[in-house]
């Protein structure tokens, strides 16, 4: 299956909104890590990364979004995780990831 990811900035509130639909694998996660790190490299600002509509995550996914957040880290700026399904969330809080990234929904 693949991935759609679509991306805006809330220039009132700086952030980068992002949102994944599909699943995020180890043959989509170098899309999302190139899209990323674009945003990153346009501006560094908290991003806000929608899962509503994402099925399935692995351990590649996982490690772009911890590769993107040490660079955000540098900066003091934040990843927050938005309204994931019960699976995905369920890997996130089986690797301790929900203590790393800001997980909300």
């Amino acid at each position: 299956m693949s991935m759609n990811i679509s991306s805006s900035m809330d220039i009132e509130n700086d952030f980068w909104n992002i949102s994944l639909q599909g699943e995020l694998d180890v043959s989509t996660a170098d899309k999302l890590k190139e899209h990323l790190h674009s945003l990153a490299d346009k501006k560094i600002i908290d991003m806000k990364i929608n899962l509503t509509n994402l099925e399935y995550i692995d351990s590649t996914g996982l490690g772009v979004m911890i590769g993107i957040l040490k660079k955000l880290k540098i900066s003091d700026k934040e990843i927050y995780i938005i309204n994931p399904k019960s699976n995905v969330k369920k890997i996130f809080t089986i690797t301790g990831l929900d203590k790393i990234f800001k997980v909300e929904g």
